[in-house]
């Protein structure tokens, strides 16, 4: 499994490599080696290194949930009755476990965890506040926020500041 320690440096090559793959992940090494002025030997060693250092996590594809008649999108803040590591730890493997959560984050503050879910239509959303949510152990309060429209939405970390 490639580390998660950062590169000491980038250069504007790597940096090129990291944008163009974030938006066209899919692009073939020729491609890419021609879109950054490097040959295709020279732009794979480049990109094999970026993956061993772990700066490349892995490659997938994002789907449309439109497409697939997931219309909404709900954030819910979690509550839990405890926060001992052993109560931390189920809730987090239960999460882990549960395929409906797309996201779940620890969080700072009054609240203590950010779940993000996408359903289908009314009724699959009151499945998962119904059904979901009060299996998840320990949580003793919920509170969704429902997506009215999405302004902005990426992947693509900015690298602006990573040229060294």
């Amino acid at each position: 499994m490639p580390s998660a320690t950062p590169l000491t440096q980038l250069d504007a090559i790597d940096v090129e490599i990291l944008n163009l793959l974030q938006a066209e992940g899919r692009l073939s090494n020729v491609e890419l080696a021609q879109r950054v002025h490097l040959s295709p030997s020279a732009c794979l060693r480049r990109v094999k290194a970026l993956e061993e250092a772990g700066v490349i996590a892995r490659y997938v594809a994002l789907l449309n949930p439109r497409s697939l008649g997931r219309h909404g999108t709900s954030y819910t803040i979690i509550n839990l009755e405890s926060t001992q590591p052993r109560r931390l730890e189920a809730f987090e493997q239960a999460v882990r476990d549960q395929p409906a959560i797309l996201d779940c984050f620890y969080v700072a503050g009054t609240n203590d965890y950010l779940v993000r879910f996408m359903y289908r239509d009314a009724a699959d959303l009151e499945r998962f506040h119904a059904e979901v949510l009060p299996r998840l152990p320990g949580v003793v309060r919920s509170n969704s926020m429902l997506v009215l429209r999405t302004v902005k939405q990426t992947t693509a970390l900015p690298l602006d500041d990573l040229e060294g």
